[in-house]
């Protein structure tokens, strides 16, 4: 029998709780797998040996569960030293360990791809693979991650409704958007516009940085258009500014502050060419990442189908790796799920491609809006006269 442990790290999203279900009622109905293991908070969790027998937990509370937000298991953003490593390996092989799977982003693929060449130097026999998720949805080789198009969902419907405040009190809107060093949530922001004058006007990604006098220039002349203006900013363009606070794989903490929105905001009122101009900002903040009533089910379906094939690649004999998304079509949409080798998934980040942003750089192109569409569905429809 084989015995599995699963872990989940990084920010939680809407559907990496449907990725670890995967992976549990997969090994469930396999014979070959005996113990299955949760670590809570992820590796720190198997530091102290505190882990949950998934196996007893029910399918109708696992199916529950693959349907709620965040992360079941809890979650971490830890680094793994020589000595953490150590650790690892000693409550492997206390349990029995023959397969771990480890749901998260790129550092998370990072901690899986250091664990499993420490395992090769040593000789320790088991198989790691890492199940991708991230709302930024940055990681390289898959198409897309899971936890994107469904944050994606939340931050259009979100410029939908400012976009319809706006509309009847006028003025501009500055909206903050997560997004570190790719702009992939904030470009999202175009699928809330369901006409010509419809917000976001313009788009700001950390792929194009302007400078804040351009980006006042372009507010004021769609201002000059419109009468406003709604503004999506990836909280990227701000990164290093105001803060200082990293974790230990040297992320810097952007999120959970206004700061950024406050500054552009006051940046606008003080240079605009536009007297007595009424702005507003929100910043999205950590909503983006688990609201519970905005859900796509292609991201749900496709987070659950990473989890599933995970297990199947690991007692097909794969070694380990990277599990991810390869989009087979886009009409009818259609995709499959495989595998790749860790090091090309491990802390490398993927940007939106050139084509993606318009020549102005303030706007995505057709050809974005025809790759996001498919994955994050319908969004809300209105009426407007």
């Amino acid at each position: 029998m084989n015995n599995i442990i699963i872990g989940q790290s990084g920010g939680p999203t809407r559907v990496i709780n449907a990725s670890l279900v995967g992976v549990v009622k997969e090994a469930k109905k396999n014979k070959k797998i005996g113990k299955i293991l949760g670590m809570r908070h992820g590796i720190t969790g198997l530091f102290n040996d505190d882990l949950v027998d998934l196996r007893q937990i029910s399918d109708e509370k696992l199916d529950l569960i693959a349907n709620t937000p965040g992360s079941a298991l809890g979650s971490c953003r830890h680094k793994p030293t020589s000595e953490d490593c150590e650790k690892i390996f000693e409550a492997f092989s206390k349990h029995e360990i023959k397969y771990w799977f480890y749901i998260g982003g790129n550092d998370s693929a990072e901690t899986v791809y250091l664990v499993s060449e420490i395992a090769k130097k040593k000789g320790y026999d088991f198989k790691a693979f890492h199940i991708p998720k991230t709302i930024d949805n940055d990681l390289c080789v898959t198409d897309h991650c899971p936890g994107y198009a469904s944050a994606a969902k939340y931050v259009a419907e979100c410029f939908l409704g400012n976009d319809l405040d706006n509309r009847a009190l006028k003025g501009v809107k500055i909206d903050i958007v997560m997004g570190r060093n790719a702009g992939w949530l904030t470009a999202a922001s175009a699928l809330a516009r369901f006409k010509e004058d419809a917000g976001p006007h313009l788009i700001y990604l950390p792929e194009h940085p302007k400078s804040l006098d351009t980006i006042v220039e372009e507010i004021d002349d769609v201002y000059a258009g419109l009468g406003r203006c709604v503004v999506a900013v990836s909280e990227g363009i701000g990164a290093g500014s105001f803060s200082k606070e990293t974790d230990s794989h040297g992320n810097m903490q952007l999120s959970g502050s206004g700061a950024l929105g406050d500054m552009i905001t006051e940046y606008v009122k003080a240079h605009s060419r536009h007297a007595k101009l009424r702005i507003r900002t929100d910043t999205l903040g950590y909503a983006q990442r688990s609201f519970p009533a905005v859900v796509s089910k292609v991201d749900f379906d496709e987070a659950y189908m990473v989890g599933k094939v995970g297990l199947d690649f690991a007692v097909k004999g794969k070694n380990s790796g990277s599990v991810y998304i390869e989009r087979v079509s886009n009409n009818p949409y259609k995709s499959e799920a495989k595998l790749t080798d860790l090091k090309n998934v491990a802390r490398v980040t993927k940007n939106m491609p050139a084509e993606f942003i318009d020549k102005e750089g303030n706007w995505v192109t057709e050809a974005f809006l025809d790759y996001a569409r498919p994955i994050v569905g319908e969004i809300s429809g209105v009426g407007v006269l």
